[in-house]
């Protein structure tokens, strides 16, 4: 007896359906990979380009290798308005010349951070870091004020306590050769992010074996190794032979920890809110957690626990690595540079005299010197080595077309060293970051922190701690530098940091 013929039918149909919807969005993905292809020619490229391949196979996978391979292609093409690299079928365009990156980092329109950044979406979430669009815009807005300068002078208390910590921790060190002070500061910066985030101890400074802590540092590097292999890209290749399990098994922790801190500061927020004293009538201190369970979106909405997770892990992030980079480096440059050094233990005698009491807002606000210090460090070693956007539409940048979908990598570390507004740029000087020495230069040629819409909104509470740490350790110590800048090799994970640490010599301060 014959089938009948919608049953003989159907499974060719649909065989012949899939094949069809498979052939669609495989045309639709090569006509927009042929379309960049073929318009983004005459952009000078970083080195021969092979069609789907890109540069995939020319580029190292090791973080430091891959941050020189990035280094030297600004270095060779400093001429060149911008360059462009193809990483598997992503296709980037480098830029690290002012003019051209304020096009787009001052840009409302381009504030979509480039697919690399998927990457760190299982972990923040879309939080500010991550999210885009109407939720980024919110986001912010709904954030702002709780980085309001009169709040993080409540954060003091805290970074002046760790900062005596770490001092305490150096003190052992002291008169005794050199040592790596970078795991001290990095914990230093921890407990402080900790505390002030979470209004959660580690104890970091104490405890550097404890499970969050190394989980923190695993978790940056699985994801920077990860973006650096696009064979790894899709999940199912890197569940079955990448690192998805040691991910997935890191990022338990990572949420089991702050899942457990917002949910125990959420039942006691009532009782905070009630009593806002201490027994000892000392104010209570507020952690950035605490405000986000009570800040509310303009319809008067609170933020879900799953809303503030996604912040709290983005803040731990953000706010903890890049801080702690940015002090290792400044103690390296001080300990370089005696007469660096010098005019800073002048400036902190100048305003502390013999006082060994916690430093308060007035003080940070008159170490001047001290801050163009900072601020020239992060010029030689920008926190954030590179960030990436992706065009939300077809843009004209120095007079080359670069297509809708196209990542833009915006280099600091390059940009920083354009001698056109830095003369001589591979040296430390600190008083390039006077008010008398600033005139002129391109808002564009300086961006540690980002710029436009998208900069960072903790810079604040950044350049609060870095002073308070900095200050506590040189107003005790003067620092001497075991390492030349050949030796330092900066690695450019997520983070910039030293492939070797931080190695320093510590005398006490006679006064």
């Amino acid at each position: 007896m014959a089938l009948p013929l919608s049953s003989s039918i159907l499974p060719l149909l649909s065989v012949t359906l899939f094949i069809g919807i498979l052939t669609f969005i495989y045309y639709k993905l090569l006509r927009n990979y042929l379309h960049k292809w073929f318009v983004m020619k005459p952009i000078p490229e970083v080195a021969p380009t092979y069609l789907f391949v890109g540069n995939a196979l020319q580029l190292k996978t090791n973080a430091g290798e891959f941050f020189r391979q990035v280094s030297e292609f600004t270095q060779d093409f400093r001429n060149a308005p911008l360059i462009k690299l193809w990483l598997g079928p992503q296709a980037f365009v480098i830029l690290f010349h002012a003019e051209n990156v304020e096009v787009i980092v001052s840009s409302s329109v381009h504030i979509t951070k480039s697919e690399l950044y998927d990457f760190l979406h299982p972990w923040l979430g879309t939080g500010l870091l991550t999210s885009t669009g109407q939720k980024w815009r919110q986001r912010r807005r709904m954030l702002t004020p709780t980085f309001h300068f009169s709040i993080l002078t409540e954060f003091l208390e805290v970074m002046n306590e760790q900062a005596e910590i770490l001092v305490e921790n150096l003190q052992k060190q002291a008169g005794k050769g050199r040592f790596n002070c970078f795991n001290h500061i990095t914990l230093c910066a921890l407990d402080i992010i900790c505390e002030t985030a979470m209004g959660k101890k580690v104890y970091a400074q104490s405890d550097s074996d404890s499970k969050y802590v190394k989980s923190v540092y695993k978790m940056t590097e699985i994801i920077s190794r990860r973006q650096r292999m696009p064979w790894f890209w899709p999940a199912l290749i890197y569940y079955y032979f990448g690192e998805g399990k040691e991910h997935d098994k890191t990022l338990h922790v990572l949420h089991s920890f702050t899942y457990k801190v917002i949910h125990e500061r959420a039942e006691t927020m009532s009782s905070i809110e009630s009593d806002n004293e201490n027994e000892d009538g000392s104010k209570k201190r507020r952690a950035f957690l605490d405000m986000l369970l009570q800040t509310t979106d303009e319809d008067g909405n609170p933020m879900s626990h799953q809303d503030i997770q996604e912040e709290v892990d983005t803040f731990m992030f953000e706010g903890h690595d890049t801080t702690a980079a940015a002090m290792n480096w400044a103690v390296h440059l001080i300990g370089s540079h005696p007469e660096v050094q010098k005019k800073v233990h002048e400036e902190l005698h100048e305003v502390m005299g013999k006082s060994v009491r916690p430093f308060t807002v007035d003080d940070l606000k008159k170490l001047k010197y001290l801050e163009c210090v900072i601020k020239e460090a992060l010029r030689l070693f920008p926190s954030v080595p590179f960030f990436a956007r992706v065009l939300l539409q077809d843009c004209q940048i120095n007079g080359f077309k670069v297509p809708k979908g196209v990542n833009v990598l915006i280099v600091p570390y390059a940009l920083h060293r354009d001698p056109r507004y830095f003369p001589e740029p591979e040296e430390f000087r600190p008083e390039r970051f006077l008010s008398e020495n600033s005139v002129g230069r391109p808002p564009y040629a300086y961006i540690p922190f980002s710029a436009g819409p998208r900069n960072c909104i903790g810079q604040r509470f950044a350049m609060m701690e870095e002073k308070v740490v900095l200050a506590s350790i040189l107003r005790n110590f003067t620092v001497e530098s075991c390492q030349t800048r050949e030796e330092l090799i900066p690695v450019g994970d997520l983070i910039l940091r030293p492939e070797n640490g931080i190695w320093i010599k510590l005398e006490k301060n006679s006064v």
